[in-house]
């Protein structure tokens, strides 16, 4: 499974925010290093952070059998989920998902929202029962 995040920064506010910024953050969150395994700045471009074999630390629960992708922002200047993908990143973003689907046919993508409790046992994960929205973009229908 491909989990799908957002780095939950707002808009404009990248300046500095580079793989060891996140690694820094994290660490200081008490992880050995940065949780995901992919993560995609606002130029387009990406790097890795765990080793795609190492278990990450970026969903609860889904940990040891996903590999965890980050996009850079998710929040509007004033703080609201939002995608705020840039051109750059969307065409990234495409490409990473393309390489997952060919190293691993079958593989599912869900947004870290669609791991939510499905509180009323409708089957379905709905808005309202999101955790959080990241990645502030259907993965399902975006990706």
């Amino acid at each position: 499974m491909a989990v799908w995040h957002c780095s939950a920064d707002r808009e404009g506010s990248y300046d500095g925010k580079d793989l060891d910024y996140y690694d820094r953050l994290h660490r200081n969150r008490g992880f050995r290093k940065v949780g995901y395994h992919i993560l995609i700045f606002e130029d387009g471009t990406w790097e890795k952070g765990r080793a795609i074999w190492e278990v990450g630390a970026h969903a609860k629960g889904y940990n040891r059998n996903s590999i965890g992708i980050m996009y850079q922002g998710g929040l509007d200047r004033e703080g609201n989920a939002k995608d705020t993908r840039t051109p750059a990143q969307r065409k990234t973003c495409k490409d990473i998902k393309q390489m997952l689907d060919y190293v691993y046919p079958g593989i599912e993508h869900v947004g870290h929202r669609d791991l939510s409790v499905d509180l009323n046992g409708d089957g379905v994960i709905s808005r309202n029962e999101w955790m959080k929205e990241c990645p502030c973009v259907d993965v399902k229908t975006e990706l």
